[in-house]
């Protein structure tokens, strides 16, 4: 199943994220669209193949400097949602 996000107060625009068919609670691929490339590829890479609840766990909450939020939080805010959907 594909889901789209948008994100607020951080540059990345957008988060697509795959979640596996069979197992409801694993993250099977993401996408930020923009946002620093490096970074949110990194993130993305990283958390692909991991189990919903223990990325959250670990992104939510993390700031981006100044800002009340970041990519990582947004990817946690993310799947939060998709979880309440599913």
């Amino acid at each position: 199943m594909q889901f789209q996000y948008t994100p607020r107060g951080v540059c990345s625009r957008g988060i697509v994220i795959e979640i596996d068919d069979n197992d409801k609670n694993t993250i099977r691929k993401i996408r930020f669209i923009g946002g620093c490339s490096g970074n949110t590829q990194g993130v993305a890479a990283l958390c692909e193949g991991q189990k919903i609840d223990e990325v959250v766990d670990r992104l939510e909450g993390i700031r981006c400097g100044m800002k009340g939020t970041s990519c990582p939080d947004q990817l946690a805010k993310a799947l939060t949602a998709i979880k309440e959907q599913m």
